[in-house]
């Protein structure tokens, strides 16, 4: 009753079935009609809309299958399905390949691969990554899923595994296997230097130019079976591997079908014949030879076979196969050719012959190194042997023929025996193997149309396979009812031991067979009638045809198959002409064909291969020792020795856990995703898929976890069914919705279904849905259909309200109209009235102005006319009356001077008698002067008043003459106007005449006037149209114009923009590169700090191996270190050595000290020569220098190498004088060796006491010498740039640059000398025990035996010398002129700078003695400065004399400055002295107090008051206090401690507070100790800590600010210009660590790498459940049916991680890093980083799971992305840039939920994803999966239109993001605020020991 009301239920209208169909097995149909229990026939209606009547079977009343729901088609998991039958699952598969493109559906425990015939992107790297460690059921089906769940369950189960490979040729087994084992070899790796994973994958091109062939179905087909073991050790990495194989297919190297190829390597063989290494091969093209041109193909499309050889050969090479093995393997092949192609001829009827000299028979001979004749012999004859006697025997042609081919196969066989062996052995290892992963290719069953023994072998084997897959389902599917305790009932399935039974029981057919190959005339025609006589009527899977009586019926597991018994015995004795073996074994000259046969006599497997061998098998069964091998074994048939082979390979998998592969050929002619349902039906019974189904289905095929269950059908459940707890829900609801008990059963954990249940239920569900969805259309339509009217109500009362409002307006301006008509009336009328009146009043006006005008001109004219006459007649008189009175006035001053002259002729003749009288009466009376001089007077008197006169007259004369020309004017004039009023009178006349010829013309012209305005008005009218026209041109054209100007402006811009864009581009693609090579350094760098831990792993292996041997001690690498320097582990023993030698000071020197000393010296020698070739050169280098400068310059570069000269000179005598010494402690040592000479208190102890002493002595002076060189060459080059101070090296080098005397120059040098041992440069000299103490050490260093490295800094401080001193000479020639004038400005300044100076020296007064001393010398210094200065301002020419002078009171008073130096040398000796003394004196009594800690301690210790100074940011430590430092501050220190309580970045400032002081003392050792054990401390830490977030965080933050703090105090003017004043008085001095800075860099990086990994393992685990399987969103997503392999579900359990537990993790490692101090710019660049694997691992995941990729799923991410952006507005990150490596993740959702087709959603899908690559967008649409059945599957048209769009992309094929890409770091210079000098440490730090300075 329960079935007819699902039935019916189920079998309504419009339900879809399957129904059979010839062409495509399987077709889909819909009811058109409900169907009835009762009813015959069903009414269906097929997809192209034909309507048919399906009847049921009237005896079983079977109805068709039905169709599963679509959001069930195209399932991962067959297993999935509701309905488990045939079409289900070939419709499924054909979905999944033709429409999504996927060649991998899982089948329950069954992997299904569909050879595409294409090659796809989905076998690289990052697939691999992304499927490594992952659940099987978590990721699409893929070959790499099964690999790693065998993978997994090894290292789990602590068991075997085997992955089993099956399906037809063609169909992809070989490169299915080949590919798990490339998963392995990548996943894994191996142990050893020796790439065992890469000969593994090696052997594959030789396995498949050997055993590979193109066929009919397949252009690579294997023509054997192998079985791979690929060994594995404890942690489960690749060891070797061993390879074993079965049926070789011989008869392929004799005989080829049409079509078909033989092996491979022959045409290789042949394609290379013409390489000159072939020659002695005597090969030709395929064509030639017999074997190789029966198919009739010998080249495959596609396929180079010379390319091919060559990755052979490369393979055999990596293998260990040299080349001469290599060479004789072709040699062997190459003769199996030239065998074939011996030609045999009949002699007669019962023999045959080969002619002589058979060019291929010779070729062969020579080839394998037998003789022509015997060869010849044995093809045609053989040897019979009888009890007593032996003959020879011809052989017919085709006995021969055969024979012939018999031995091509033997050899051919033999020869791949031997390769299959040797590369056995180079994939064996000798580390003990743990575990194995078998891999099995083997062909699957076959059926021809002519099936002959190799086919009944290979469904033999398959018969075998099928039953132990048919047990394992079986037993797997009892553990899983059995764990779930639901009741067991047994399930019936196919058990094919019967057909087992009848190939291998006893009398089966195998026995049959061997049994007639032993009976001397056996046939196959016999063997036939024995199989029939046996199991005709006993088996009835046995059957005759009825047509042949030489063939018989096996029904197969799979399918019955035909085999004709032809060749069955022939093939199973597989013999060979012992005599032929014979021939070949004895061949001298060729040693590869004696190896090949030399184990003749040993069973071989069906190939010829012994079973078993080749490498190491757990699982082994071994022969019976009571055997003759030599007499049975080799007389065993193939089929024996096929069904040995097949027990030990079943014995095998049955003792691992097996993983099945079953490969589907989806058409015979190898198109691409082109499916045959035909073939596919065929393949898929065949290979125990449909089986698997069956299986399943006859028990509960659908299971669900009662979670699952609830969340998919919570919509079936009412409100009061719901209770708390959900198994109980389920259980009630369940019971409601399904009657029959038996459907279903309850587990511990899930519900198990019957099949088609969970359809039922879906059904069920979606009616419930579509009820509620019709309720929701109903309600929504109904609001909308309201909301309408409403809206068209309030539309129409608004229409309404305008209408009216418009008639009204329509009214009020009718009005308004007709009133405004009316007034226009009315003014229109009073307008034509005033300008009628208007007109006529113009018209009288004017008549009366043209009448009044004509009589005010006539008035006008008469009185201009009297005027006129008026005028002329004044004008003539006036000039008569003018002419008369110039003519009087001419008359009378011509009588006037007429009569003047009378009078003046008169006085002239009286002047002239009186002048000749007075000369006279001078002459007479000379006495009478003084009259004479009165008369004289008289006459200066007269003549004054004549010349008086004259000037007088001279007036008058000029003004008459001007008067008389003025008249002569006037009267010209006047004749002037009297002719002009004649000609006046004359032109009246004339002018009446013209005025009446301009009357005519007048009229004339009006006239022409009148005719000229109307032409003018017609022209008038023509150019104003003309100049319209021109105005619209105008107007056109400027149109045009502004259109030109702004196509111009939009060009320029769009240039513009793209000039920014491409500078934009050419900007990005620069950082880009600058990125790319910031991460190929960082890359660079991870792989140094990789290979160094793997040093560091090799190096603690080797100590733990040679922890027991004495005396060794391990040295540590530097790292990253610029310099050789201890590291943290050889500093420790470095200072245990030293504590050991100084207790040891007091017990003796022995010989190993004369060793030390031995080879110091020779260092010293070395170090010698070194200095002397550097001099040397330096010496050539200045001598070039000098040559290219002028005569002034070589001068002063003479004068300096002259004082480089003299130290030079100076270093060697004084390396003489300590090669001297060594050598008289040498001596001493060893004349004094047998009697005692170590002892305390000898001759020899106390030379090299005083040696050490002195040598110590010496050494340190000399160092201070070169410090204190260079120290004032420092000084005067900062006097140079201030100008402010002139400091005594500033005038010491440049006095010494103007020295031009070798004398002067020499003594200079002594006095600077002399100077150096001034106390004030003086140090503690180095102790005795110091020295031993280094001399004892293990590795001593060189710098640790120089004392510090003396010489080498000689020699650093000369060339430093140098280098300043030419940089000197040449600054001070280019500013010498401007130095003059600034030093002349500069006097005032100086002087007060003197004034200054005497206070400092009266305040110096109040130092102590030795202070006053130093001070008082300083001051004189600048004294004498100064004056040079200033006779350098006065006279530049005397300046150098000057200077020679001040330099020589300067040596005088180093002089005296020496003498004190040498008194305070004696007191301290003396005081040396003393103390050894009291301490020896000590030890005698007391025995605790060493000697090194009295000579530091004072008798009496005196206490001398000081003032208190100021803290300035210096810590200072002693030496042997440096572990402790790097000990408690970086080793034993907790970061949570300091991050809470301290301030930031403390261990940093720390530190660079301890390497401030000794950079203020100027230890350069103590700064490189110091640097090198805080690098290597914090390696060692993070080494040991690495998988600590906090941790590695911590040292980040504080490695940051260690390196920020090296930037801010190194005096970069580019870090400084950020500092406070008083940070810049703590700028680093003496050291230039730019060096180190790259150092720390790059630990930064290494720590940023870490911290990066770090995060990654957190993170990891959490992404996939949190972004993608957790549903934020309740409800959005329903849970669909899942098939056996459970995915992980989202609903949230305990433990399950949540979008808040990356959140949460986010803000924990933010928080972190915040509390840390890490710098703003890092946490940016971190959280980026992060969000980058955010993005690529759910990208990825979602690329690898179809179930993943629906709308809801799309929704979800959205949200869960939105929450991310959120987080990081909340920290205020949104602009590190982390938002964009989320793009790619953000279009993929939005991909997911946009509308998907017609074109105009592929163009905004093209537009949309930017950010995707064009195979990530299509494997998203391929991909996408409804998940209800409200939404639609995406068409594989709209995906076509998608590629073609997307075709022009230039972009990589890569279809997964790298989740290992780190972006590359950056540092950017963060600087300080922090003053060091306020920095406390807090005692919990345990650093009590520093002093702060």
């Amino acid at each position: 009753m329960n079935m007819n009301r699902e039935l019916e239920y189920m079998f309504v209208q419009c339900a879809r079935v399957w129904i059979p169909d010839a062409e495509e097995v399987w077709k889909s149909a819909e009811l058109t009609k409900d169907f009835k229990n009762g009813d015959a026939s069903l009414q269906l209606m097929l997809e192209d809309g034909t309507s048919i009547e399906h009847k049921l079977d009237p005896k079983t009343k079977n109805l068709p299958y039905l169709r599963n729901p679509d959001i069930l088609v195209g399932e991962n998991d067959l297993t999935a399905l509701s309905y488990l039958h045939e079409p289900a699952v070939l419709h499924n598969l054909k979905v999944r390949f033709i429409d999504s493109k996927l060649i991998y559906t899982y089948c329950g425990i069954v992997l299904v691969a569909i050879n595409p015939y294409e090659t796809l992107g989905i076998y690289g790297t990052d697939i691999i990554n992304a499927y490594s460690g992952q659940n099987m059921g978590d990721m699409d089906p893929h070959i790499f899923a099964v690999a790693e769940e065998a993978y997994k369950q090894m290292a789990r189960d602590e068991r075997n595994q085997s992955i089993i490979v099956s399906g037809e040729s063609g169909a992809g087994k070989t490169v299915s296997a080949k590919y798990a084992m490339r998963y392995f070899a990548t996943v894994s790796g191996s142990t050893s230097e020796a790439n065992v994973e890469q000969k593994v994958l090696a052997s594959n091109p030789i396995m498949e130019a050997i055993g590979n062939a193109k066929t009919t179905r397949n252009d690579n087909s294997s023509r054997f079976g192998k079985y791979i073991e690929i060994g594995f050790d404890t942690r489960y990495r690749i060891i070797g591997a061993n390879m074993r194989t079965y049926l070789l297919e011989k008869s392929r190297v004799v005989f080829q079908a049409d079509e078909e190829r033989n092996y491979h390597i022959f045409y290789q063989l042949c394609a290379s014949s013409h390489l000159p290494e072939f020659k002695t091969l005597k090969l030709s093209s395929a064509n030639d030879f017999l074997y190789t041109r029966q198919g009739r193909s010998p080249v495959i499309q596609g396929v180079d076979d010379t390319k091919e050889l060559s990755t052979t050969r490369n393979a055999f090479t990596l293998l260990g196969i040299n080349e001469s093995y290599q060479m004789g393997l072709f040699q062997v092949l190459a003769a199996i050719l030239h065998l074939g192609n011996v030609e045999i001829k009949d002699r007669d009827s019962d023999s045959s012959l080969i002619p002589p000299n058979n060019r291929h028979l010779t070729a062969f001979c020579e080839l394998v190194g037998v003789t022509y004749q015997d060869m010849s012999q044995w093809l045609c004859h053989r040897k019979l042997k009888t009890a007593t006697e032996t003959y020879v025997k011809t052989l017919p042609r085709l006995q021969a023929t055969n024979a012939r081919d018999a031995l091509a196969k033997h050899i051919y066989a033999k020869l791949f025996n031997w390769i299959v062996e040797h590369v056995n052995k180079a994939l064996i290892t000798n580390i003990k193997q743990h575990s194995f992963i078998g891999v099995l290719d083997i062909y699957g069953f076959e059926t021809f149309e002519i099936n002959s023994f190799e086919q009944f072998c290979i469904n033999y084997a398959n018969e075998k396979l099928q039953q132990q897959f048919n047990m394992h389902v079986f037993k797997l599917e009892q553990e899983e009812y059995m764990k779930e305790q639901i009741p067991w009932t047994l399930i019936d399935f196919y058990d094919n031991q019967p057909c087992i039974n009848l190939i291998e029981a006893k009398m089966g057919i195998l026995d049959l067979l061997d049994e007639e190959c032993k009976m001397p005339k056996g046939s196959d025609d016999s063997w036939a009638q024995k199989l029939y006589n046996t199991h005709l009527k006993t088996c009835s899977l046995f059957e005759k045809p009825r047509m042949s009586n030489r063939a018989f019926i096996i029904q197969h597991f799979a399918d019955k198959v035909e085999y004709q018994c032809e060749g069955f015995l022939e093939k199973n004795k597989d013999t060979v002409n012992e005599d032929q073996i014979n021939v070949l074994k004895a061949s001298k000259k060729f040693d590869l064909l004696v190896e090949l046969f030399q184990d003749e006599e040993k069973a071989t497997s069906p190939t010829g291969q012994v079973p078993g061998t080749g490498g190491r098998t757990r699982l082994s069964i071994k022969p019976d020792k009571g055997r003759d091998k030599s007499s049975k074994e080799h007389k065993k048939t193939v089929g024996c020795q096929f069904r040995n082979s097949l027990q030990m390979l079943m014995d095998t998998l049955n003792a691992t856990t097996p993983h099945y592969v079953r490969c589907i050929k989806p058409n015979d002619f190898k198109l691409a995703f082109s499916f045959d349902p035909k073939r596919a039906v065929q393949q898929l019974r065949a290979c125990g898929v449909l089986e698997t189904i069956r299986i399943s289905a006859a028990g509960f095929p659908s299971r669900w976890t009662y979670q699952e269950f609830f969340s998919r059908y919570r919509v079936l459940m009412k409100q009061k069914d719901v209770l708390s707890d959900k198994k109980l829900t389920c259980r009630n609801v369940l019971e409601k919705l399904v009657e029959d008990q038996d459907k279903y059963q309850f587990g511990k954990t899930k519900i198990f279904f019957r099949a088609g249940q969970v359809a039922y239920l879906e059904k069920l569900r979606a009616d419930k849905l579509r009820v509620a969805c019709i309720r929701i259309q109903k309600t929504i339509r109904c609001w909308l259909a309201r909301k309408k009217y409403l809206r068209k109500r309030s539309a129409a009362i608004t229409i309404q309200r305008f209408t009216r409002g418009y008639q009204a307006r329509c009214l009020a301006k009718f009005m308004r109209r007709t009133q405004a008509a009316t007034i226009i009336q009315k003014y229109q009328r009073m307008y034509v009235e005033r300008k009628r009146y208007r007109q006529k009043q113009a018209a009288a006006l004017v008549m009366q102005t043209i009448l009044r005008a004509y009589m005010a001109r006539q008035k006008y004219q008469g009185l201009v006319r009297e005027h006129n006459a008026v005028i002329i007649q004044k004008r003539v008189r006036g000039w008569l009356a003018r002419c008369w009175y110039k003519r009087c006035l001419v008359s009378l001053v011509y009588l006037q001077c007429c009569f003047r002259r009378m009078k003046a002729r008169r006085e002239l003749k009286k002047l002239k008698i009186e002048a000749r009288s007075v000369e006279h009466f001078k002459k007479l009376n000379k006495g009478m002067e003084n009259k004479i001089m009165q008369l004289q007077r008289r006459i200066d008197e007269q003549s004054k008043d004549n010349r008086s006169i004259n000037e007088k007259l001279v007036s008058l004369e000029t003004s008459s003459t001007a008067e008389r020309e003025r008249m002569r004017g006037e009267l010209s004039r006047l004749r002037g106007v009297e002719e002009d009023a004649k000609n006046k009178g004359n032109q009246v006349t004339s002018l009446l005449e013209q005025l009446e010829k301009l009357r005519k013309e007048l009229s004339s012209t009006q006239k022409e006037k009148k005719t000229i305005e109307d032409w003018a008005q017609t022209y008038r009218d023509e150019m104003e149209k003309m100049v319209s026209e021109l105005k619209d041109q105008n107007c056109s054209l400027k149109k045009e114009k502004d259109d030109l100007n702004r196509l111009i402006q939009e060009q320029s811009q769009q240039m513009t923009e793209k000039m920014a864009r491409a500078i934009v581009e050419k900007t990005q693609q620069l950082e880009t590169d600058l990125n790319e090579e910031r991460s190929r350094y960082q890359n660079l760098l991870t792989e140094h700090l990789r290979l160094e831990e793997k040093y560091d792993d090799l190096k603690e292996t080797m100590v733990s191996s040679n922890v027991s041997k004495p005396g060794h001690r391990r040295t540590d690498s530097t790292h990253s270190s610029n310099e050789s320097e201890y590291t943290y582990n050889s500093e420790y023993a470095e200072l245990e050595e030293g504590s050991r030698a100084a207790e040891d000071v007091t017990r003796g020197m022995d010989t190993s000290l004369t060793l030390k000393l031995q080879k110091r010296l020779t260092e010293l020698e070395q170090e010698k020569q070194s200095l002397r070739n550097e001099l040397e050169n330096r010496e050539d280098q200045f001598q070039r220098a000098r040559a290219r400068d002028d005569v002034e310059f070589k001068k002063a570069r003479g004068a300096e190498l002259e004082y480089e000269s003299l130290k030079r000179q100076e270093l060697e005598s004084e390396n003489k004088k300590l090669k001297h010494d060594l050598v008289e402690i040498r001596r001493s040592l060893l004349g004094n060796a047998a009697t005692g000479a170590g002892a305390p208190g000898s001759p020899a102890y106390k030379v090299v006491l005083e040696q050490l002493n002195a040598s110590c002595e010496e050494l340190e002076v000399r160092k201070e010498e070169v410090l204190i060189l260079r120290s004032q060459l420092v000084s005067q080059k900062e006097a140079m740039h201030h100008k402010e101070t002139m400091t005594e090296p500033s005038a010491y080098v440049e006095d010494v640059s103007k020295l031009k005397d070798a004398g002067e120059l020499k003594q200079a040098y002594i006095g600077l000398k002399d100077t150096n041992r001034s106390p004030r440069f003086i140090r503690k000299p180095l102790e005795v025990s110091d020295l031993l103490s280094r001399l004892r050490s293990a590795a001593p260093d060189f710098h640790k035996l120089n004392e510090d490295g003396e010489l080498w800094l000689v020699n650093q401080g000369l060339k430093e010398t140098i280098r300043l001193l030419e940089h000197q000479l040449q600054t001070q020639r280019r500013g010498y002129d401007s130095e003059v004038e600034s030093l002349r400005g500069e006097l005032q300044n100086v002087k007060e700078e003197n004034n200054r100076q005497q206070q400092l020296l009266a305040q110096n007064l109040q130092l102590p003695p030795e202070a006053r001393i130093e001070a008082s010398l300083q001051h004189e210094i600048t004294r004498l400065t100064n004056e040079n200065l200033e006779l350098l301002a006065e006279d530049p020419t005397a300046s150098r004399e000057a200077r020679v002078t001040i330099l020589r009171r300067m040596v005088d008073l180093m002089e005296q400055l020496e003498k004190q130096d040498r008194t305070i040398r004696k007191l301290k000796k003396q005081l040396k002295v003393y103390s050894k003394r009291i301490g020896e004196m000590g030890a005698q009594t007391e025995g605790q107090t060493s000697p090194g800690q009295m000579v530091d301690e004072p008798i009496h210790p005196v206490n001398i008051p000081r003032r208190e100074k100021d803290f300035q940011g210096m810590l200072e430590y002693k030496k042997e206090d440096e572990l402790k430092l790097v000990k408690n501050l970086i080793l034993e220190l907790k970061p949570r401690g300091v991050a809470v309580n301290l301030i930031p970045g403390l261990p940093a400032y720390i530190l660079f507070m301890c390497l401030r002081h000794a950079d203020y003392v100027n230890d350069d050792q103590k700064v490189r100790t110091l640097l090198t054990s805080t690098i290597n401390s914090i390696k060692k830490i993070l080494k040991k800590r690495g998988d600590d977030f906090e941790t590695v965080s911590f040292w980040l933050s504080n490695t940051c600010r260690f390196l920020h703090c090296l930037k801010q105090y190194s005096g970069d003017e580019a870090f400084i210009k950020h500092n406070t004043q008083r940070q810049n008085e703590h700028i680093l001095s003496n050291f230039d660590l730019a060096e180190y800075r790259q150092v720390i860099s790059d630990l930064a990086i290494q720590i940023y790498q870490q911290l990066i990994k770090c995060m990654e393992n957190i993170l990891q685990p959490m992404i996939v459940s949190g972004m993608l399987e957790h549903e934020t969103i309740q409800g959005v997503s329903g849970v669909k049916p899942t098939g056996l392999r459970k995915r992980t579900s989202s609903i949230v359990d305990e433990g399950t991680y949540t979008l808040d537990s990356i959140l949460r993790q986010l803000s924990a490692f933010h928080s972190t890093m915040c509390q840390h101090g890490t710098d703003p710019e890092l946490i940016k660049q971190v959280v980026k980083q992060q969000f980058y694997i955010i993005g690529a691992v759910t990208l990825n995941n979602l690329l690898l799971r179809k179930d993943m990729c629906s709308w809801s799923k799309g929704m979800q991410i959205r949200y869960n992305v939105s929450q991310l952006e959120e987080w990081l507005r909340d920290k205020g990150l949104m602009t590190c840039g982390a938002k964009e490596t989320l793009e790619p993740l953000i279009q993929a959702a939005q991909l997911l939920q946009v509308k998907k087709k017609t074109d105009e959603d592929a163009e905004a899908i093209c537009s949309m994803c930017l950010a995707l690559t064009t195979a990530q967008i299509v494997k998203v649409l391929n991909l996408y999966t409804p998940v209800n059945e409200f939404e639609e599957r995406v068409s594989v048209a709209f995906i076509r239109t998608i590629q073609t769009r997307l075709r022009d992309r230039c972009e990589s094929p890569q279809l997964l993001m790298d989740t290992k890409m780190i972006y590359p770091v950056t540092f950017p210079f963060n600087p300080s605020s922090l003053a060091l000098e306020t920095i406390q440490i807090p005692s919990s730090l345990n650093l009590s020991f520093l002093t702060r300075v």
